[in-house]
């Protein structure tokens, strides 16, 4: 009997279950590559370990403790969170801990460091361990409960899922990138489209994109709803892993006829930069018609550039260009948060870092802190936010009655010199203008 056709994840998590074929709907159990959490999930996760009367850890090299989201501590219980993750991670010997100096966003940090690869089945508690699908692996978010297992048994128990298949065609044009990608498809499909789905991404478009974008595409498929997102591992995401993973891993394609309940189709030339508005991701929004209800423009009074979907040196760059010269809006406070100290490092090298804190921007050792409202940047009552972050639920960024914008890092930017959003390439255009005005001034 011919084998069922099956997809990307199916393919993976039938693998990790040692079985040759698994359908949608069916419950398997998998042997895990890597289990996550951070310094929120992982001490309930530790008190779930011992409450269970479980002494070791399956395997000291493939659980990884991030301490990212309320680090360096912003107050007792974040200190005391952190504490009994560096005690677990002691005594339990965890190879891959990762603290104040050395830690980054938990989802620029594992990829960056070789941690993650192509055809592993992960999981981790926090939502956004989707982000890892980038590089083709199996790679979902779980409950603390579900972390304090996996980290015992290393193994995991899961309904297949069944999958949406989101073709790509075309190239992005400048001042575009994966955020609006991804932001076009959620406003497609809504924040339950894909509910308990797999998003894999196919297409010839697929190709002219970057490791980053992918990732930022792959981090935001829980915005949808999905159980997880993925795309095909091809020569940008093998050259990505080359230096970085040195372990052997696996490539998994979907079958020619794998089934998709839907398919999606966008065309990447066709794009506009996009803003999600409050309060929910689905909200989204050509750059045109992102203004207030009078049809004028939007004032904001906070822009915060990184997070685990904007935070890598792409986006450093792609903001910094933009802010090059310029000067913040005197109205508006501008964060800047790299996503790893390596991220950091490269953008002091090339001059970023600089060119922020000469705009007016601060900018931040790697943190989540604003992106859920714990702390560097949190939101008062009325204020507006334009964030790189992936989530603008009610009260995400501080105080209920405060607004987040979702966007890239060139919408931030650019909204944070105007002072209200704005289009990037409208400024980039009065750049080019301004460029070669000068040049003629200087007969050039």
């Amino acid at each position: 009997m011919a084998a069922r056709p099956m997809t990307m994840t199916q393919k993976i998590l039938a693998s990790a279950a040692g079985l040759d074929e698994v359908k949608a709907g069916e419950l398997v159990q998998v042997k895990l590559d890597l289990v996550l959490g951070n310094d929120i999930t992982a001490p309930v996760a530790i008190q779930e370990f011992y409450g269970a009367d479980f002494d070791a850890v399956f395997d000291s090299e493939k659980i990884a403790l991030v301490m990212d989201h309320f680090t360096p501590s912003k107050d007792i219980k974040a200190a005391e969170n952190c504490k009994v993750c560096r005690e677990f991670a002691r005594k339990h010997k965890i190879k891959h801990f990762y603290d104040v100096g050395a830690m980054g966003i938990e989802h620029a940090l594992l990829p960056e460091l070789g941690i993650v690869a192509a055809g592993e089945c992960i999981i981790g508690a926090d939502s956004h361990t989707c982000t890892y699908g980038a590089l083709g692996a199996f790679s979902t978010g779980v409950g603390s409960t579900d972390m304090a297992a996996g980290m015992a048994t290393g193994e995991a128990w899961f309904k297949v899922p069944g999958a949406i298949r989101v073709n790509l065609t075309g190239k992005l044009r400048p001042m575009v990138s994966g955020k609006d990608i991804v932001l076009r498809l959620i406003g497609i499909i809504g924040v339950d489209g894909a509910l308990y789905q797999s998003l894999e991404y196919t297409g010839e478009g697929v190709a002219s994109l970057t490791m980053d974008d992918r990732f930022c595409i792959a981090n935001m498929a829980i915005e949808a709803g999905a159980k997880n997102g993925i795309f095909p591992v091809d020569e940008v995401t093998r050259d990505y892993m080359q230096d970085r993973v040195n372990r052997n891993y696996q490539i998994f394609e979907a079958d020619a006829d794998a089934p998709y309940a839907r398919t999606v189709e966008i065309d990447l030339s066709a794009l506009e930069p996009t803003v999600a508005f409050p309060h929910l991701p689905e909200n989204t929004r050509a750059i045109g018609d992102a203004r207030d209800s009078s049809g004028g423009s939007l004032a904001i009074d906070q822009v915060v550039i990184g997070s685990c979907t904007n935070g890598w040196l792409s986006d450093m760059q792609a903001a910094a260009e933009i802010l090059e010269g310029k000067k913040i809006h005197p109205d508006i406070r501008c964060i800047v948060i790299p996503g790893t100290q390596q991220i950091y490092l490269d953008a002091l090298e090339k001059g970023y870092i600089k060119t922020f804190v000469e705009a007016g921007c601060v900018v931040s050792t790697p943190t989540c802190g604003p992106c859920l409202g714990g702390h560097m940047g949190v939101l008062a009552a009325g204020e507006r936010c334009v964030a790189t972050t992936n989530r603008n639920f009610v009260g995400r960024m501080g105080h209920v009655d405060s607004e987040v914008y979702l966007a890239s890092a060139q919408v931030a930017a650019a909204s944070a010199i105007k002072g209200a959003i704005s289009d990037p390439r409208a400024l980039s255009e009065i750049q080019q203008g301004e460029a070669e005005a000068q040049k003629k001034e200087e007969g050039v």
